[in-house]
């Protein structure tokens, strides 16, 4: 088991690792459309057009928040270094998840989480 403060600081490096692939992607498609640009010769692409860096900057900031709060959340479940980033690297579907889970009582009458009861029609 990991102290909430090494949990913490490895989820939120779980989550920079994830954001980081993300960026590659971006970057990797901005080469490939500057290489089909220079075959064709046609104008290069900038790289604005595949980059945002107020909205990147602020998804990459939330992205490590999350793994971040994954990580220390689930710091008593988590018992190494390679979990607790495997954590923060799945954090927004992992949390998205835990949010969606049943209720004591849903669960008591046998409702999934996240739809309504069927209500039966009567007819006169």
């Amino acid at each position: 088991m990991l102290r909430w403060a090494e949990a913490t600081a490895y989820g939120a490096g779980g989550g920079l690792i994830v954001e980081a692939v993300v960026t590659y992607g971006r970057l990797r498609t901005w080469q490939q459309a500057r290489h089909a640009a220079r075959v064709a010769g046609d104008q290069l692409p900038r790289i604005g057009k595949f980059v945002d860096p107020s909205a990147d900057s602020l998804a990459a900031l939330f992205r490590v928040m999350l793994g971040a709060a994954a990580g220390w959340m689930l710091h008593a479940e988590i018992t190494g270094v390679y979990a607790a980033v495997t954590v923060g690297a799945s954090a927004p579907a992992l949390l998205a998840q835990l949010g969606r889970g049943t209720t004591p009582t849903d669960a008591l009458r046998g409702e999934p989480p996240g739809l309504e009861p069927v209500r039966e029609e009567s007819t006169p």
